[in-house]
């Protein structure tokens, strides 16, 4: 049983204050491109968070229908959809292309904010993956050569020992992109903006995806 004194208590009155205040001054939600407003706040995020700015939590669903979550790394991000790269034959690569949809949030924490998306997903270009691959560490490159992303391991040695047989076999410069890696691009549907206020009496603005451009409006916290 999980120890109840480990789970932090309601924020009292003066807390709630303090934290947002502590957080500084946040910009005003508008009706805005939200593109480039989710540009302005991972700029921001960058600057700001300890690591990771680019730390997004990808949800699908089996084919059970059982929702998955993981955290993933965003590499891209422009008015076509938002990029990530993993092993196509990883749990999440088996989920979206038996159901090409998903949703994203991210949550930067020293900012006390969150954008959740969510919308259909697509795989990214040959040559969008080929670049990509190009900017990794030859380690890492050989470690998704090695990796049976999301199949049972025996233990971490078998892992090692596969790691150094790729290395042996391309030798000592970078190796090539591997068949069973690649990348999605998740196109929104909605993007929803989210500030933390005092006493949970947040804001939240959301752009819903129309015909003609994109719908905005406000929600309750």
């Amino acid at each position: 049983m999980t120890d109840k004194t480990l789970i932090p208590a309601s924020p009292s009155e003066d807390d709630y204050v303090a934290q947002v205040a502590a957080a500084g001054a946040l910009p005003q939600l508008g009706d805005a491109d939200p593109f480039a407003l989710f540009n302005e706040w991972l700029r921001e995020a960058v600057a700001k968070e300890p690591n990771d700015a680019n730390a997004m939590s990808l949800a699908t669903v089996d084919a059970a229908g059982l929702p998955d979550v993981r955290m993933v790394l965003l590499k891209d991000a422009d008015d076509r959809g938002f990029v990530f790269y993993s092993n196509v034959g990883s749990a999440k690569g088996r989920e979206l292309t038996a159901n090409p949809r998903a949703a994203l949030l991210f949550h930067w924490k020293s900012l006390r904010r969150q954008v959740r998306i969510r919308g259909d997903v697509t795989t990214v270009t040959a040559e969008e993956a080929d670049a990509y691959w190009a900017t990794r560490a030859r380690p890492a490159q050989l470690g998704a050569w090695a990796s049976e992303q999301s199949r049972p391991l025996p233990d971490r040695l078998a892992f090692e020992k596969k790691i150094a047989e790729f290395g042996l076999k391309f030798g000592l410069g970078k190796a090539p992109r591997p068949p069973h890696w690649s990348g999605w691009r998740i196109v929104p549907q909605s993007i929803e903006f989210w500030r933390d206020r005092p006493f949970r009496l947040h804001e939240r603005l959301q752009f819903v995806r129309a015909a003609d451009g994109w719908t905005t409006e406000r929600l309750y916290p």
